[in-house]
């Protein structure tokens, strides 16, 4: 696959839950290789865009296509959903996903969080996978910690857990739905700092983030969008730099920014 080909495509999508409508029709195209950060105010769908790219959520029209491979459906509006489970595993496992509260597993240690996907999902060898696994936590800065717990670790050593196991699953993707928010201040750095060294990297990643110089930094095509359309996107600078609508306006002027 060449490297200025799609990885996601998401064309007409639609997603509403009963009678609200929470997407209104968004494009949005990730080539191999880019960072796209969508922002927004609360509410304006962002992270429901990831998570019907993930197929954690149905959306009621639009197509969604991995590597131009397009997924099939059946039924219509409320009533569709994916036809093909075994697709849907697959596009999963190559869209690996950070959320915003971590989600570890408060049982296993950071290292056996990190290695229980690849192990249990994908069937991999444990001994490549520890292999693996121990240099992902090196790579996000917290090889030290592959025997303790979650409970025992910041909210930034948590997330970076939480990125060196997505890291871990080789997806071609990765998808990330506010890793910062719910950290402090010092704590959000260490984390922008791993997603920077992943983009320096050349990997594909969709992000939702409220950190506008995160955004401007680390992304190659910004996407604003209010009340579930896309309302403005283009360059980082072009889009921080010479907001063109007023909605954007309003927004970089209430947020922090450059």
């Amino acid at each position: 696959m060449s490297a200025n080909e799609p990885v996601i495509q998401i064309r007409g999508l639609h997603k509403a839950y009963g009678s609200l409508e929470v997407l209104k029709g968004v494009d949005i195209t990730a080539h191999r290789g880019d960072v796209v950060s969508l922002i927004g105010s609360s509410g304006s769908g962002k992270s429901t865009i990831l998570r019907c790219a993930n197929l954690l959520e149905d959306s009621q029209q639009g197509d969604i296509l991995f590597d131009g491979e397009p997924v099939k459906w059946k039924g219509n509006g409320h009533h569709r959903q994916p036809a093909d489970a075994k697709q849907v595993l697959r596009i999963r496992t190559n869209l690996s996903m950070v959320f915003q509260q971590f989600n570890l597993w408060a049982h296993l240690t950071i290292l056996q969080n990190v290695m229980e996907a690849p192990v249990t999902v994908l069937g991999r060898d444990k001994a490549e996978v520890e292999t693996a696994a121990r240099a992902y936590l090196d790579k996000v800065g917290i090889g030290d910690k592959c025997d303790v717990y979650p409970a025992q670790l910041s909210g930034g050593q948590q997330q970076r857990a939480a990125i060196a196991r997505a890291l871990c699953m080789e997806p071609q993707a990765i998808l990330f739905d506010e890793p910062t928010s719910a950290l402090d201040p010092e704590l959000e750095q260490e984390v922008v700092k791993v997603i920077k060294d992943l983009a320096a990297e050349g990997r594909t990643m969709l992000i939702v983030t409220h950190d506008m110089k995160m955004a401007h930094d680390v992304s190659d095509h910004v996407v604003f969008l209010h009340q579930g359309r896309i309302e403005e996107e283009g360059a980082p600078d072009q889009l921080f730099g010479n907001p063109q609508t007023e909605r954007l306006q309003q927004f970089l002027s209430v947020t922090s920014h450059l």
